[in-house]
């Protein structure tokens, strides 16, 4: 459904954002973290299970909280990406983008004509209320919010051109990959891609566009916010699922094993499930 794109307002208030990943296809957790209050929800389809129907459900969960929706697709294509948007995407994250060329289809594919090749289906699809928004085609290229990620070394080459063309909002370096393509994976704190990010950092914040990344071996959230960093994703859903039971497990296991030393444990388990 229509609304005002707010996740863009603020970022062109010159605010900083954090946000939380959201593994594609599951709504409910998308709605529970909404309501948490982060700054944005990246749903993530790239590597989240699901389809354009999940996209559109994760939508709905995040249009009853406080948090605005991204949505990370699986590919720069422009079908995907109309579909998308059809459905009521706003801000969308395009991974993979190597080029300047790839930059520039990725960003017509998310606009109306005469500013891009978005297809018009304005009168009846779920981005215009169904053709209840007055003026949506014009609402929703102002409204739009495009995340470039950049995830090799090409991309870091072409970071200045890519981060020059209008449309590009923010641009996204994507260290884990980046070190993937270096020959470095899992190694983001390795000095050589630290040099690249910072390569990159200074074209992106050069053209006057908003950086973003995640958290890594090489930087913490404090650390990028002091670069210039403004869109950050921190914790992702399966990892906070995933801690938080190893810590209620490992608490319990820890009062059993006292319990049988006839020893006082020095863990008080919570008595309250939910």
């Amino acid at each position: 459904m229509y609304r005002p794109n707010v996740l863009k307002q603020r970022l062109l208030a010159g605010e900083a954002a954090y946000g939380c990943w959201v593994a594609g296809g599951t709504p409910t957790e998308c709605e529970v973290l909404g309501h948490v209050g982060f700054d944005f929800i990246l749903a993530d389809f790239e590597h989240g299970i699901g389809d354009t129907r999940d996209i559109v459900d994760s939508l709905r969960a995040l249009e009853t909280t406080p948090s605005p929706a991204m949505v990370r697709v699986g590919w720069n294509d422009h079908v995907l990406l109309k579909r998308v948007l059809d459905g009521g995407v706003q801000s969308v994250m395009i991974p993979s983008v190597d080029t300047v060329e790839a930059a520039e289809q990725a960003i017509r594919a998310c606009y109306y004509p005469p500013a891009g090749i978005r297809g018009y289906a304005a009168s009846i699809v779920r981005a215009s209320t169904y053709g209840m928004e007055p003026d949506y085609i014009h609402k929703a290229n102002d409204n739009m919010l495009i995340a470039i990620q950049l995830e090799s070394v090409t991309a870091i080459e072409n970071a200045a051109g890519i981060a020059a063309l209008e449309g590009a909002d923010i641009v996204f370096i994507g260290i884990n990959d980046l070190a993937g393509n270096m020959g470095l994976l899992g190694q983001t704190e390795h000095p050589e891609v630290q040099a690249l990010a910072r390569q990159a950092e200074k074209a992106i914040l050069d053209a006057g566009k908003v950086l973003g990344t995640v958290p890594n071996g090489g930087a913490s959230v404090n650390d990028l916010l002091d670069r210039g960093y403004r869109f950050i994703v921190g914790p992702h859903n399966i990892a906070l699922l995933r801690d938080a039971a190893a810590s209620a497990l490992g608490e319990y296991q820890s009062l059993k094993q006292a319990r049988e030393r006839g020893e006082k444990p020095s863990v008080e388990m919570k008595g309250k499930s939910y």
